[in-house]
């Protein structure tokens, strides 16, 4: 039994090192088709966060431009105005209250 055993084991060795070729090149096919699983793989991945990132980037040049308009339409004169005689209880004086300075 035990001699079995070990002419087995030499007749598998002797295979192995007879197609070691071959056993080389199915090393390197799986190699090759992990490889390309993986790089597969992170290319999905860095995909999805180009996704992300640019419906973000969509999303901050929204509201920037929601920004924007909101200071055009506050620095008008007419918003100011309006704000000044509701916030403040400001009027636009009258000419009769109006004082001139006459500089030398």
């Amino acid at each position: 039994m035990a001699n079995q055993k070990v002419v087995l084991t030499l007749d598998i060795w002797h295979d192995i090192r007879r197609h070691f070729w071959i056993y080389g090149i199915l090393l390197l096919v799986l190699i090759s088709a992990f490889s390309v699983i993986y790089f597969t793989h992170l290319n999905r991945l860095t995909t999805s966060k180009i996704e992300i990132l640019l419906t973000e980037r969509d999303a901050l040049e929204n509201e920037w431009r929601n920004l924007v308009l909101e200071q055009n339409s506050l620095a008008e004169h007419s918003a100011i105005e309006s704000s000044a005689e509701k916030q403040l209880n400001m009027t636009r004086p009258d000419a009769s209250s109006e004082i001139i300075i006459k500089l030398p």
